[in-house]
């Protein structure tokens, strides 16, 4: 998701937050300060109002986290790894190293999100309850009174059959159990989810132009969003089915230079290593062992060449994505879009075999999309 940025690691997730995130902060800091609790609460300091819609804030994308946090959780206990969360305008979104392996995997990776948003909200009941019965600060109040609502209102809107909302996921899951179809069913949940995106955009439009500007620019914001990620979510499942049945040997390039840890910067550099046409490579420990990555951009940006190793300055090897050669080319996929290397390594008896760029993803995709039926890359003996 283009127009991120990273704010960090929680148990080993990165937490990314996209743009669009800053704009719900501001949007709520702002409508909590100037509008609903001065209006329910007059009397107050101006600082007491804008400290508590920050603290306030705060708390509700804390909630978008645990809410995300448990996609991951029940994800990797259905054996799909994933290790960056994105907060946005709908809520966030976990990022996963492949699919759910059956529907009811599916159903569970999607249930838990909109669950846990219920909880939270029945909780923040709870607080408002308790800190109204205790005569608290009438602010607090306000704040856990809001944070209930917001809460139950994200749990609600979320299952909404629409992809990209987790309704969707459940629908794709209910539509891919009954028919079979993996692609029939991303299909039926992402035209689901482009569907309710204009509809929000066309009474946001008609709300901003007849009533309320403000309440009409966001539903058009939101539907707006909905059907990009809609049609991106579309078109990377049709690519994902493309590519199901074409092994990551069909794409990597075999065989690749590998580089001794312990070489130089230096002596990495003057070698003629243009010729193999690469702009990185494996890095190797004295046992043949891949211990990383060393781009030639990232080596070339060091001064003390001489007395620094590829080691020193290489993408170590828990950040390389890796694969075996009989692996579907489409499991690959995101792990090697969300890689800073934009690489793989193809691995077999933990030794370097082969290596898988963009660009060979790339080649495999433009044969597939004009070659006849039955005679693409993935075909031959």
């Amino acid at each position: 998701m283009g127009g991120t940025f990273s704010f960090g690691r929680l148990a080993g997730i990165r937490i990314s937050v996209h743009w669009s995130v800053l704009v719900i902060f501001a949007l709520i800091v702002f409508g909590l300060a100037e509008g609903r609790l001065p209006q329910a609460h007059p009397g107050s300091p101006a600082w007491a109002y804008w400290l508590t819609g920050v603290a306030t804030a705060v708390v509700f994308l804390l909630s978008l986290l645990a809410h995300e946090i448990s996609h991951m959780l029940v994800a990797h206990r259905r054996g799909v790894g994933g290790d960056e969360i994105t907060l946005w305008l709908l809520g966030g979104a976990a990022r996963l190293h492949g699919e759910a392996p059956t529907p009811a995997a599916e159903l569970r990776i999607a249930g838990v999100g909109p669950l846990v948003s219920l909880l939270l909200g029945g909780l923040f009941v709870l607080f408002t309850w308790w800190a109204h019965a205790l005569h608290g600060p009438v602010l607090v109040v306000e704040a856990m009174a809001w944070l209930a609502g917001i809460n139950i209102l994200l749990a609600v809107f979320n299952v909404l059959p629409a992809a990209p909302l987790d309704g969707g996921r459940l629908l794709r899951a209910l539509v891919w159990w009954r028919t079979g179809d993996r692609l029939r069913a991303t299909e039926a949940a992402t035209g689901a989810g482009r569907a309710l995106g204009w509809i929000l955009v066309a009474v946001g439009l008609y709300e901003s132009l007849t009533r309320a500007f403000a309440g009409g620019l966001w539903l058009l914001l939101i539907g707006w969003f909905m059907v990009a990620m809609a049609t991106v979510e579309g078109s990377q499942a049709k690519l994902r089915e493309l590519l199901r049945s074409v092994p990551v040997r069909q794409a990597m390039t075999p065989d690749p230079l590998t580089i001794p840890a312990g070489t130089t910067v230096r002596d990495f550099l003057s070698s003629p290593h243009w010729r193999y046409r690469h702009s990185a490579f494996p890095v190797t420990d004295p046992a043949g062992r891949p211990v990383g990555l060393i781009a030639v951009r990232r080596a070339a940006q060091v001064e003390e060449r001489d007395s620094t190793s590829v080691e020193a300055v290489m993408t170590p090897f828990n950040d390389v994505p890796t694969a075996a050669p009989d692996d579907p080319l489409a499991q690959l996929l995101p792990a090697l879009d969300t890689s800073p290397a934009r690489r793989a390594l193809v691995l077999a008896d933990d030794r370097v075999v082969g290596i898988v760029t963009s660009s060979d993803v790339s080649r495999i995709i433009t044969w597939l999309s004009t070659s006849p039926p039955g005679t693409g890359p993935g075909t031959g003996p």
